[in-house]
């Protein structure tokens, strides 16, 4: 489930976490100083790198920040690290329940008390943990339906309004050597998992107490996800998976899933030839949606330096706005997390973006969420494969899933 931009988390393997952390250098600090190891995933835009490097060396604070770049498995590298390390002192990531349990990661209320309101709620919602917040979000992406407007025009289809209207849709387009869909080589089952929920009016919990899918309109609806992948409408095996706007732009599918990042090299490519929707509503008794998701800077609670930890990441991510503002919309679209910046980012005033933007306003979702865990994930996420690639029968694979879901509950909540 990577993102090209962010990616929410897989919690798996212990890997070479070691030799990641020793590139980030000691705590020792310059001529005696403090020096604080800061840790990003690889971003896939030109020009992050050097902004956040550059952001780091500007810190007035009295401390030196060393910024590791981590390509690769990052979000395992950071599950180890909590474990074992007290390196990095920041990082970025969402919040999982287990690491608030250990007393892995410090709250960040006092810093963001005064300032709250200005987050989106959806992406505050995705670091905070029992009431208290874990991650400073910076910045918010999403995933939209892309559509080559041309194609359905020559089609005679309409941008679809329903996932009925979306099957039928990617079975017209299906043509001339031309895929009517593509959403991943994996089918859809990493990205679209959710808003076939989400489509149904269900979620993966409710009020982080319940499971969320346990209901007859989840079978339904992740059905449908099958018939996709048995009418030949997919596209499958393209040479960049779904997080690059490749498949759309070079011709391979008239619709993509993809994320908002792209809109850049969409319009350079296609210029007005294309729309975007968000993922549509199962029936009448759904409704459209699009995920939302954020890193956000976090504290490692075994850092030798929190309180200086906890100053640096004040700085960058509640007190500098225009940098703020340069990370989420200077190399790419994305949304600011604060909604005071949104009227302030000028890409996003009109266009796919402002689409965007109150779609996220609008038809929003955490995906999974702090308490959604990796073991529920797995099994929900083969539960869904097993439905697409297999034909499994959807009601027998989303029991299996919900009962593994709740035993997660009561493993956290008694």
């Amino acid at each position: 489930m990577q993102w090209n931009r962010r990616s929410f988390l897989t919690l798996t393997g212990l890997g070479a976490v070691g030799v990641a952390a020793g590139a980030c250098g000691s705590n020792t600090g310059r001529e005696g100083g403090t020096s604080l190891a800061q840790w990003y995933h690889a971003y896939g835009e030109d020009g992050v790198q050097e902004a956040v490097r550059r952001y780091a060396a500007e810190y007035p604070g009295g401390a030196e920040v060393e910024v590791s770049w981590n390509p690769g498995d990052y979000d395992s590298k950071i599950v180890t690290a909590l474990q074992n390390s007290a390196v990095p002192d920041v990082f970025e990531a969402q919040v999982k329940i287990d690491w608030v349990r250990r007393n892995q990661v410090v709250p960040l209320d006092d810093l963001i008390d005064g300032v709250r309101d200005d987050f989106s709620p959806a992406v505050l919602a995705a670091q905070t943990v029992e009431g208290k917040v874990y991650g400073i979000p910076q910045a918010t992406d999403t995933q939209v339906l892309f559509y080559r407007s041309s194609l359905l025009q020559a089609a005679g289809v309409q941008p679809p309004q329903t996932v009925d209207e979306l099957v039928d849709a990617a079975a017209k387009l299906t043509r001339d050597g031309v895929k009517g869909l593509f959403a991943g080589n994996d089918g859809g089952v990493g990205v679209l998992t959710g808003p076939l929920l989400w489509s149904a009016g269900l979620d993966y919990l409710k009020d982080n107490r319940e499971v969320g899918f346990d209901d007859p309109r989840a079978a339904t609806a992740l059905g449908k996800l099958r018939t996709l992948n048995a009418n030949g409408s997919l596209l499958i095996g393209a040479p960049a998976d779904w997080s690059d706007p490749g498949a759309l732009i070079d011709g391979l599918a008239a619709m993509q899933w993809t994320g908002l990042w792209n809109v850049p090299k969409i319009q350079a490519a296609l210029g007005d030839d294309f729309g975007i929707l968000p993922f549509p509503g199962l029936d009448a008794g759904g409704a459209p949606s699009v995920p939302v998701g954020a890193y956000g800077a976090m504290v490692n609670a075994k850092s030798a330096h929190v309180e200086e930890a906890k100053a640096f990441v004040k700085w960058l991510w509640l007190d500098q706005v225009d940098r703020q503002l340069e990370f989420a919309t200077g190399f790419g679209f994305h949304l600011p997390s604060r909604q005071s910046l949104v009227a302030r980012a000028t890409g996003l005033a009109a266009g796919p973006a402002a689409e965007a933007a109150d779609y996220v306003r609008d038809h929003g979702h955490l995906v999974g969420g702090p308490v959604w865990t990796q073991q529920s994930n797995t099994a929900l996420s083969d539960a869904v494969a097993r439905i697409a690639k297999e034909g499994a029968d959807p009601v027998a694979q989303t029991r299996t899933a919900v009962e593994v879901a709740k035993a997660e509950l009561k493993r956290l909540f008694g």
